[in-house]
């Protein structure tokens, strides 16, 4: 099990790098940031751009892995954002992991005009986002034609570090989105059920054990073993509280090992917001907690 964190981009480049570094330097597998234009509760506050974000963390640091976590159809379409990762990943050295989601129904999927798109809408989008992005990013020139997402002749030159592509880790929780991890995925993230953000801390083990039962459905269906997938928990969306204290967090990590998680994602700390934390607590597990699983 591997241990990751989330880093939020409401920081001014000047305060905001300190934190990469240090994410580094406590170990952390990796550093995410969110790929959103604003989000519900910092609508009034700074949110700066992912990409340029993940881009100055990348020269700030030196062998953590950064990616968005996750980037989707409702701002994004395949051929720009291929070309943005392509440079992002060969700044960062091979270290970029790009999380891919259908995105949801706030701000993001209205800003660029039109109504909230339906599930079914985001997922036909999403349906065609993963395999053309797919494309883009394993090969020099693409043509794809489809009904939300299309590319002519689009050039990735000088082409990817990381091979075939670099790597994604498939969000979803339905049938249509498990299988597009089972077919493009070499990670999977839940962060419990994105129907109810409060599942009561008792109740949240048993969804994410019932998503990865039909994530591994999804796999046999398309051939795949199960085990070939990372599976990410992103922390802060249910009841539970495994920041509270390192005792919490040792609980918390060792009852989702035993469902088969393999990478834990923690939010950074951010005073006065959902994401709230003793950074001493935070600290502390980052540097201790998993050791003490074993």
């Amino acid at each position: 099990m591997r241990l990751s964190t989330v880093i939020l981009p409401v920081h001014r480049w000047s305060e905001g790098q300190k934190l990469w570094r240090r994410a580094e330097e406590l170990g952390f597998h990796a550093a995410y940031t969110y790929d959103h234009l604003s989000w519900e509760s910092f609508r009034e506050e700074p949110w700066f751009g992912a990409v340029p974000t993940l881009t100055a963390a990348a020269t700030a640091t030196e062998r953590i892995r950064l990616g968005p976590l996750v980037t989707s159809p409702n701002f994004r379409h395949p051929v720009s954002l291929a070309q943005e990762l392509t440079a992002l990943d060969d700044i960062a050295g091979g270290r970029l992991t790009v999380g891919v989601g259908a995105g949801g129904t706030g701000f993001d999927a209205q800003v660029l005009g039109g109504g909230a798109w339906t599930s079914r809408q985001r997922a036909d989008r999403f349906a065609e986002f993963v395999p053309l992005l797919d494309e883009l990013l394993r090969r020099d020139a693409t043509t794809r034609a489809g009904r939300h997402c299309t590319a002519v002749e689009a050039r990735s030159v000088p082409g990817r570090l990381q091979r075939p592509r670099v790597p994604f880790c498939v969000a979803a929780t339905g049938p249509r989105g498990l299988r597009t991890a089972a077919r493009y995925g070499q990670g999977w993230v839940t962060c419990g059920d994105p129907a109810d953000p409060d599942v009561p801390a008792a109740r949240a083990p048993g969804v994410v054990a019932a998503q990865a039962a039909a994530l591994a459905a999804a796999c046999e269906a398309e051939g795949r073993d199960p085990g070939s997938l990372d599976k990410l928990l992103v922390q802060g969306f249910t009841g539970e509280r495994p920041l509270a204290s390192l005792d919490a967090f040792v609980q918390w990590a060792g009852t989702y090992r035993e469902l088969g998680i393999t990478e834990l994602v923690v939010h950074w700390p951010v005073p006065d917001s959902p994401f709230a934390a003793d950074p001493t607590v935070f600290e502390q597990i980052a540097t201790e907690g998993l050791a003490q699983l074993d």
